[in-house]
């Protein structure tokens, strides 16, 4: 368990690292925009922007969610995204926020914002990044737990999770990439009891338009939209909301989800082939890569220079230079990221004065010993 006081590297995100022209591996989203389908219901509102969003337009958001998940409509709040929800969690005042680490930083960071203390649960590597519930502390009162996590791509147990609630606490699991898991196994989006987040972002490429919900008990929600803004939620990301939530569209992500597992496993295997470089495993769309001692920064330099970019892993808590999450994406791009992998881990380290930037702008020396200075 980790007490660390917030650092800047908290709100660096992979479309910083995904400038264009670049092979993008540094963002989960899958592929470059919506399909046509979504494309045209999105379309077919835009003559309505002369009109706040409507409540109706609302209802029928939270009516098609609430379908999709076998929930009741007022146990859904529709979202600009996740990012607004987790913008909204210190208006449950919290007393002290527990957040599973390596994890997405925006929850803790938008919680020390606000002044909330946060424990940061620290998961190892050594056995798998596994949670394990016993580690929270027993005074927390909010516990934030990505499912499958992000960026190690370790899918919990539900029954892991569930072990987490205890009285007087909210559990929210953030749930943004569930729909990218064949069946959508372990997902708590259908039970009551935990707060949990969905995102529409990463599946149907909306990253740009915001588009999200959550799902928990009517009382948990008015007090998470305590202090929302009038018409938080666009007309156009309400009609994506119903759209993505129809069963065709449902059927339609468990097909693709079920094709990025295949890949997954395939990138896995030729990303593993390289020397040097160990995948660590998971359920998620992307991979979790640990390189040799030393040679992160460097390597992450060198995949920039061949046109290749790369999640850096330094700004996720338990995790440093030598870490790096790729999205997954198509064989031939694979290919090419492996060969520029290939090429950069070939070239000899400079031992004795190896060099990584700390995400606060601090370059660190690196000793003979892997040790920083």
């Amino acid at each position: 368990m980790d007490h660390a006081p917030q650092h800047d590297g908290l709100r660096h995100h992979g479309d910083v690292d995904a400038e264009p022209g670049l092979l993008d591996f540094a963002v989960n989203v899958q592929g470059t925009g919506p399909p046509r389908w979504l494309r045209d219901r999105i379309a077919a509102v835009l003559d309505d922007l002369g009109r706040y969003p409507s409540a109706a337009h609302d209802r029928a958001a939270r009516e098609a969610v609430a379908a999709r998940h076998g929930r009741r409509p007022d146990e859904v709040l529709v979202l600009a995204g996740s990012a607004e929800g987790f913008a909204l969690l210190p208006t449950l005042r919290p007393r002290l926020a527990a957040v599973l680490h390596p994890g997405f930083t925006e929850p803790e960071a938008a919680l020390r914002a606000a002044g909330v203390p946060v424990s940061r649960v620290l998961t190892d590597a050594a056995d798998g990044h596994r949670l394990h519930p016993a580690a929270v502390p027993a005074g927390a009162d909010l516990v934030v737990v990505g499912n499958p996590t992000n960026p190690t791509g370790v899918l919990h147990p539900a029954d892991d999770v569930r072990a987490l609630a205890a009285p007087g606490r909210v559990v929210l699991v953030d749930e943004a990439f569930a729909d990218a898991v064949p069946g959508e196994t372990e997902s708590l989006a259908g039970e009551p009891g935990p707060l949990v987040f969905r995102s529409l972002t990463k599946t149907w490429a909306l990253a740009g338009l915001r588009a999200g919900y959550a799902l928990g008990s009517p009382e948990l929600l008015a007090r998470l939209a305590r202090t929302r803004p009038p018409w938080p939620v666009s007309t156009p990301a309400l009609e994506a909301v119903i759209a993505c939530c129809e069963p065709a569209a449902v059927a339609q992500a468990q097909e693709a989800a079920a094709t990025l597992a295949l890949l997954r496993a395939e990138q896995a295997a030729a990303l593993s082939a390289v020397d040097g470089v160990t995948v660590l495993p998971g359920r998620a769309p992307y991979l979790l890569l640990r390189l040799p001692d030393g040679h992160g920064e460097r390597v992450r330099a060198e995949l920039r220079e061949a046109g290749i970019a790369v999640r850096r892993g330094d700004t996720f808590p338990g995790l440093g230079p030598d870490h790096l999450r790729v999205a997954v994406r198509p064989a031939a791009a694979v290919a090419e990221l492996a060969a520029a992998l290939a090429a950069a881990l070939a070239a000899p380290l400079d031992r004795s004065m190896a060099t990584f930037t700390q995400p606060d702008g601090v370059e660190v020396a690196m000793l003979p010993s892997g040790g920083a200075r």
